[in-house]
């Protein structure tokens, strides 16, 4: 696609004026930022009819387009979710700020007194698409752990995503912080996100990625700075053999449908062979009877005549949407094997009565969030008691699992002599 003439400057002057703002962020005080952040939940509850058009405006184009149930549902705004996210910022709000924590001390024999003191990060991008809700959780995260961000939603959210940016816009003026300290690109130039994996001349810090597979390989493969990223969700439910029928249909039935479209939805379903013969049948029909699509193997299929046949990419999709894909093991040993073949290291839960089996799983399943006997649907930071979440990281570096404000800081060391020379 070729450039629009003005994005490379428009993308400049918005990398320049969010490290301005960074700068100040970084010294203001926790009462400034959290006013900022109250007045947004205040304008956002204000202007709901506002958000709720601009909303359907996004929703009809999706429509138009022949978007999926699932996608729909991610843009979907509603009265309620517009309150959740004024509540969301609220719970930000009255979380302790992470700026100057000390996170370590110590003396040296020397004489050197150390600290380990947490700091922001600096200016933070996020890249998001058909997700609303990201411009007030990600705008409002970064503000409270003293970073300045550069917002890019995607076209399908442009116009739901325009109108929450005004809201946290009127916070940030109502409380003497600059405007730019939560920026929103303003064209839909898709150049645009490369100007930003590219690092906006040095003033981008961190990226982070919220969308598709296809955009988060993008942002993995191009960035030039460092990024918190997760691939996909690719949610896996093992079934042990001494779990409990009832539970386990309630688990599974939440994990799956409460929300299909989200990352934390499950996705594949692993049933112990010792109690597929009381387990699996009833496992089977719950999901499909409740509108979901089953993809097995030979032995689920035997289970219910309405299982379709699974293939080997099957095992390997985020599908986003009622279908799931179901797999009887042979034991725990094969569960994971294939969790570990097949999955994405985003989140993983054992359904069991059985503790040692349940430890042996949360200590063998290398993913970021690892369960026992509760829905995937809770991988999420609101939940976790984060106030929100900017993204689920499945990397090993800085962050990993819901990436909340502590995870949104760095630190540095404060050293503290009176006079020491080195020989």
């Amino acid at each position: 696609m070729k450039m629009q003439a003005e994005t490379p400057g428009i993308m400049a002057s918005l990398g320049q004026a969010a490290r301005n703002a960074a700068h100040q962020l970084s010294l203001a005080s926790t009462e400034a930022k959290n006013l900022a952040i109250l007045e947004a939940a205040r304008n956002i509850r204000a202007r709901t009819a506002e958000i709720l058009e601009a909303n359907a405006r996004d929703m009809a184009a999706a429509r138009q387009s022949g978007e999926s149930g699932a996608f729909l549902d991610r843009l979907a705004l509603d009265a309620s979710r517009v309150e959740a996210m004024a509540k969301g910022l609220e719970a930000i709000a009255a979380l302790p700020d992470p700026v100057g924590r000390r996170l370590a001390a110590y003396e040296r024999p020397n004489g050197l007194s150390i600290e380990r003191i947490a700091t922001p990060l600096g200016v933070i991008g996020v890249i998001f698409e058909s997700r609303p809700a990201v411009t007030a959780d990600a705008g409002a995260l970064c503000l409270k752990a003293g970073n300045a961000a550069i917002l890019r939603a995607g076209s399908e959210c442009a116009f739901s995503s325009r109108a929450i940016h005004d809201c946290l816009t009127a916070g940030l003026e109502a409380a003497g912080l600059p405007a730019a300290a939560i920026g929103l690109v303003p064209v839909k130039d898709r150049a645009a996100v490369g100007l930003m994996l590219a690092g906006l001349d040095g003033n981008l810090d961190v990226i982070v990625p919220r969308g598709g597979k296809s955009l988060v390989a993008r942002v993995q493969a191009e960035a030039h700075v460092p990024v918190f990223a997760h691939l996909e969700g690719l949610v896996h439910v093992v079934i042990d053999r001494d779990a409990d029928l009832e539970k386990a249909k309630k688990i599974v039935h939440n994990a799956k449908m409460r929300r299909t479209g989200i990352c934390g939805a499950a996705e594949t379903l692993l049933v112990d062979q010792a109690c597929a013969p009381t387990h699996l049948a009833p496992l089977v029909k719950m999901l499909i009877d409740a509108g979901c699509e089953v993809r097995g193997d030979a032995e689920t299929g035997a289970a219910d005549p309405r299982v379709k046949e699974a293939s080997e990419q099957d095992w390997r999709t985020e599908y986003l949407d009622s279908i799931i894909s179901v797999r009887v093991v042979k034991n725990l040993d094969e569960a994971i094997a294939h969790i570990e073949k097949y999955g994405s290291h985003h989140t993983d839960c054992i359904v069991t009565e059985n503790a040692n089996a349940a430890e042996r799983f949360l200590k063998e399943v290398d993913s970021a969030i690892v369960m026992h006997n509760a829905s995937t649907q809770f991988a999420d930071g609101g939940e976790f008691g984060f106030g929100a979440e900017i993204g689920i990281a499945t990397g090993r570096m800085h962050a990993r699992g819901p990436v909340g404000l502590e995870q949104l800081t760095t630190f540095k060391y404060r050293v503290h002599g009176d006079g020491q020379t080195r020989s």
